[in-house]
This record gives C-alpha cells, sequence and structure tokens, in this order.
C-alpha cells in the first residue's frame, strides 16, 4: 500500500508523537448480507411477536375459547392455507384497485402540484377543495359514489383514489415549495426558462416529500380499497377481502376472518417496504434522510 493510501486510512496525530493510528471508518460487517447494524431491529420485533402469538395460544388452550369467538394462531394459519384459493383471489382483486388508486393518486397529484406551483391563482382556487375532499370520510360517501358511478369496480377505485390523493398532493407541493431560494435566483439570474428551473431545480428538491407522501398514500390506498368494498358488500368472484370479512363475520367462520385481516395487514407492510426500498435507492447517494454515517 502506498503512502498516500495509507495515509488516507487512518489518522495521524498532529503532535508528531508515535500514538497509535486509529482508523477513520468502521468496517460494516454483514451476516446473511444484512449488516450486523441492521439485526437488532429485525430481531426484537420477532421475538416480541413471537412471545405476543404463544402467549395468545397459550391463552385460548388453557381458557378453552371456541373457535367462533377467538380462534388460536395455529388454527388461524390452518384456515389460511385451507382457503387459500378463495382468499388469495379475492386478495388479488383487492391489490388490483389498490394499485390502480395509487397510481391515479401520484398522477393526479403530482400533475396538479406541479400546476399549482406554476400558478398561485390556480392553487388558491382549487387546493381548498382537495381539503374538503380528504376531510370528508370516505365510508360516508361511498354509498353515493357506487349509486352514482354505476360500475363497482370503478366506485370501489374512485374511493381508494380518494383517500390516497392529498397525501401525494400536498407534500409534492412542499417539496416543489421547498427548493432552495438563493438556486432559484440563481438559476433565474442565468435565464433558466421555467420547465429547466423546475426540471433541473424543483423537482428533485421535491423528491424526498413527494417519497414521504407515497408512503402514506400506499397504506391509505389499500384502506379506501377495503372501505369501499365493506360499504359495496358484493359478493362472486370479483369479490375482494373486505367482502370475504363480512361473509365470514355472517357465518361465523371467525379463523377465516382472522386469516383475511392478516393477509390485509400483510399487504400493507409490504407495500410500505417495497416504497421504502424503492425511497432508500433513489435517495441513499445524495439526501441526507438516506445516507449512511458513522455517528
Amino acid at each position: 500500500m502506498s503512502e498516500t493510501s495509507l495515509n488516507s486510512a487512518v489518522a495521524v496525530p498532529h503532535d508528531g508523537t508515535d500514538a497509535e493510528a486509529r482508523p477513520i471508518f468502521r468496517e460494516d460487517r454483514k451476516v446473511l448480507g444484512i449488516s450486523t447494524e441492521t439485526w437488532p431491529g429485525i430481531i426484537a420485533p420477532v421475538v416480541i411477536g413471537l412471545l405476543a402469538l404463544g402467549a395468545w395460544e397459550a391463552i385460548v388452550r388453557i381458557k378453552d375459547i371456541p373457535s367462533f369467538i377467538l380462534p388460536g394462531p395455529l388454527l388461524i394459519i390452518q384456515t389460511l392455507f385451507l382457503d387459500w384459493g378463495t382468499l388469495s383471489t379475492s386478495l388479488w382483486v383487492t391489490l388490483r384497485i389498490t394499485a390502480a388508486a395509487l397510481i391515479a393518486a401520484v398522477t393526479l397529484g403530482v400533475g396538479l402540484a406541479v400546476l399549482f406551483t406554476q400558478s398561485k391563482w390556480l392553487e388558491k382556487s382549487l387546493f381548498p377543495y382537495a381539503v374538503i375532499l380528504q376531510v370528508t370520510p370516505v365510508v360516508s360517501i361511498a354509498p353515493l359514489i357506487i349509486i352514482w358511478v354505476g360500475d363497482i369496480t370503478l366506485s370501489l377505485l374512485i374511493c381508494a383514489w380518494i383517500v390516497a390523493f392529498f397525501p401525494i398532493l400536498s407534500n409534492t407541493i412542499l417539496g416543489l415549495n421547498s427548493a432552495d431560494h438563493n438556486l432559484r435566483n440563481l438559476f433565474e439570474l442565468y435565464g433558466a426558462s421555467r420547465w429547466q428551473t423546475l426540471r433541473h431545480l424543483r423537482l428533485p428538491a421535491a423528491l424526498p416529500y413527494f417519497l414521504g407522501g407515497l408512503k402514506i398514500s400506499g397504506g391509505l390506498a389499500l384502506i379506501g380499497a377495503v372501505v369501499a368494498e365493506f360499504v359495496a358488500g358484493s359478493g362472486g368472484t370479483s369479490s375482494g377481502l373486505a367482502y370475504r370479512i363480512l361473509e365470514a363475520g355472517y357465518q361465523l367462520k371467525i379463523p377465516r376472518m382472522f386469516a383475511a385481516l392478516i393477509m390485509i395487514s400483510m399487504s400493507g407492510i409490504a407495500i410500505f417496504l417495497a416504497i421504502s426500498w424503492l425511497s432508500h435507492v433513489l435517495l441513499r447517494r445524495w439526501h441526507e434522510s438516506a445516507v449512511k454515517r458513522e455517528n
């Protein structure tokens, strides 16, 4: 190793003593491809979850609680495998509506955010209606949407979009307006057009805010789809998981109800993790929220 490389790898004392040089950077050790610093954050929730499930199963068995009141975790897992065909088909229906609603929320939310930041008059005229749409409980307007639209799938999509739309819009507006004013003045000084300023300055500045809103909207889109399915209450092969929960409740098939709830929860967690991974990939090289530091 050359002297230059050695000096860059260690900290040499400034007082000229022979004190032992210490490394500047720590080695990032990994186990099974995962950093040792990450493992505690994975193991602790898993251990707590297993202890809670064990206590749940023990209470059900000791108290001899009937399955139509509170089934044990083992029975729920067994039901999940036995009814996988029916539940997975319904899960696919719910996830399709969720994905379509999220895509629509991103498209319209980002588009309107760009328009609002380019025209304050337009923002002041339309943004209050977006707020009204956000604060109105979707469960109260879902029956009207179902009646007016007629098509069940489209109605569910609209309800899920209403819930997921506002975080994308508000966060993106905040991000577009957060671009450094000194840099804006510099762009203006060099004669940059609105499009150039938007593309090279404001959109990159808005990306972390947009991704934060996307994490929120991903879960909200799933919640909106499930709530709308509860209101619609339609049966058949095109029914989502919410209908399966209602159906299981009416038939006192409580293990199936819990199995459907687990599938919804796992889907929400998967959506959040996927968006978190996307956020890390897009921000890890330049944004403080994703750059790994020593301290």
